[in-house]
This record gives structure tokens, C-alpha cells and sequence, in this order.
């Protein structure tokens, strides 16, 4: 497919800022040098933190967390970074888990989860679970779910596995996430040299996460393998159209309004897998931004669209 003219001339600029730290060949690097240029990128794009923004570092057991307060509480959010369950962490993420405390109000809690390839699946999803549960025990608080790409992987897987529990998921948000779905047909082949994210990457840091073949049946390393969508919290997916994850969104959404949950799916038109880095120099990106800081503050008080 041909980008040139469906993406505006703002998003390519951010695509040329992000290929000139973040190479397109990026996952034919070693592992330590994936990492490196990553963090290079981030702090490239880091936008800082807002100054009310009050931050501690903290452990669930082995996992770290970090704890971003604007001091009015009502709600806490969990964050799973993105970086394709190889790269990333806290300080990855740092600027949009505090815009996101600013923006909502809310208490957010990112996770510093085990990476593959030195910890393989499912290493990442129990970091996960650990580090949510362990929220749980600390806060009265409504707990949301929210992550980006792989990050949105890991909401989602540990939602499915928390349903009928004692502990109760409010809600989750997921941006962009990678969910397992069939990579031979859909946006996984009409975006399959997408900028930002090829399908060849995506299958890429789906392999690097397992020993072996990756499993066909394990909703906690691809929620769209679960066969029961039954009983999930309210779901908000919001997807960039120019990226081969799009349908994972939209098919993840649809299994959970068809057994009878909440779901809304948002593609965000024009937009590029990774848009989050561009909230402060694309419109489009900047809308979104607004848009899941929105969804979450709803999500949070228990609104939902159309209620009355």
C-alpha cells in the first residue's frame, strides 16, 4: 500500500523523527542494540512530566512499579508499557503515564515486567498479574487496566484472568494492542509493511517471546485465543488505522459485545502504530491522546457512552 498521500504531512514528520533514532530494520539488530536505540528514541520524544506530578518508586515483590499521584485520587490505573515485550520500562513510558495521571486525576501504576528474550512467556504476564493484584491489596480505589501494543497484550490477558474473582477490573483501555490475532489475513496483510510496525516485526517479538512454537490456545500470551469472552470489564480499544494490529482491536471487541459485554473500538484515522511519542506534534495524535484520557476518566467513574 501506498502511505504517501493518506498520511498527513505532520505524521510523516513524526515517522522520519522516530527512523532517525529508530531504525526500520530496527528488529534485525541484536537484542542490547534494539534497547539502545529505543531508549535513545523515547528520550528523544520524552515530553517530561507535568510539575504537580508526585512520583514513588516502589516493589510488588520482584516486580518494580512506579506511582504517579496528582493527589485527587478516585481511581488507579495499572500501566503495561509497550516495546514488543523486549524493550521498555519505566522510564520508557514515564512522560505518558504522567500526562495521563494529569489528564484523568487518577492514580497511575506502571509495571516494570520481566523481558524477553532472557525471560520468556510467561514470565511478562505474571509481573502482570503479580503487580495488579498487588494494587489491589493497596488501594480501596476502582483499578482500570490500561497498555500500549505489547503493553495492551498484557491488560487484556491479565482482565481475562482476573473475571470472576474476587478481584473486579473496572475497566480497561487498550492502545493498539497486539492480541494474537490471525497474522494471514486482515490489516496483519493489507499493513504489512506499515510504517512504524511491519507484520514481519510483529512476528518477530511474537516468537522472541516463547521457547519453541508459540502456543495456539494460551489466552495470557494472546487473549484472542481465550474461547470465552464472557465477564470482561467495559473495553475501550483504540487502534491506528495504518498498522497491522487494527484488526486485533476490532475483532477483540466484537467476540466481547457478541457474548454480551461492553466494548467500543476506535481506529483512529490517519495514525500510525506508536502514535502516543507524537500526541504533542500531531493534531491526530494529540485528539486521540485527549480521547483515552477521556475514556479512562469515564471508565473510572463507572460511565459508559450512551448511558444516561
Amino acid at each position: 500500500m501506498d502511505y504517501s498521500d493518506l498520511i498527513d504531512s505532520a505524521t510523516w514528520q513524526f515517522i522520519r523523527a522516530t527512523a532517525r533514532h529508530y531504525p526500520a530494520d530496527a528488529a534485525e539488530l541484536s537484542i542490547a542494540e534494539q534497547r539502545r536505540v529505543y531508549d535513545a528514541m523515547c528520550r528523544a520524544f520524552a515530553a517530561g512530566r507535568p510539575d504537580h506530578i508526585k512520583v514513588v518508586d516502589s516493589r510488588a515483590g520482584a516486580v518494580g512499579l512506579r506511582h504517579y499521584s496528582a493527589g485527587g485520587g478516585g481511581a488507579s490505573i495499572v500501566y503495561f508499557h509497550g516495546g514488543g515485550f523486549v524493550m521498555g520500562g519505566l522510564d520508557s513510558h514515564d512522560d505518558v503515564c504522567a500526562e495521563i495521571c494529569a489528564a484523568t486525576g487518577y492514580d497511575v501504576i506502571a509495571v516494570n515486567y520481566r523481558l524477553a528474550p532472557e525471560h520468556r512467556h510467561p514470565a511478562m504476564f505474571d509481573d502482570a498479574l503479580v503487580a495488579t493484584r498487588h494494587v489491589f491489596a493497596m488501594s480501596s480505589q476502582p483499578v482500570l487496566l490500561c497498555g500500549d501494543s505489547a503493553g495492551g497484550n498484557l491488560a487484556a490477558a491479565v482482565a481475562h484472568t482476573l473475571r470472576n474473582t474476587e478481584t473486579q477490573i473496572t475497566g480497561q483501555l487498550l492502545i493498539y494492542p497486539a492480541l494474537g490475532g490471525d497474522s494471514n489475513t486482515g490489516s496483519y496483510l493489507r499493513h504489512a509493511d506499515a510504517p512504524m510496525l511491519s507484520r514481519d516485526d510483529v512476528m518477530f517479538y511474537e516468537n522472541i517471546r516463547v521457547e519453541g512454537q508459540p502456543p495456539t490456545s494460551d489466552p495470557t500470551y494472546a487473549p484472542l485465543m481465550d474461547r470465552d469472552f464472557s465477564g470482561l470489564p467495559p473495553t475501550i480499544v483504540i487502534s491506528a488505522k495504518f498498522d497491522p494490529l487494527s484488526d486485533d482491536g476490532h475483532d477483540y471487541c466484537q467476540r466481547i459485545a457478541a457474548a454480551g459485554g461492553r466494548s467500543r473500538w476506535v481506529n483512529e484515522e490517519g495514525l500510525v502504530h506508536g502514535y502516543l511519542r507524537a500526541r504533542h506534534s500531531v493534531p491526530r495524535a494529540k485528539q486521540s491522546f485527549a480521547r483515552i484520557t477521556s475514556a479512562l476518566r469515564d471508565l473510572g467513574c463507572g460511565v459508559w457512552l450512551g448511558d444516561d
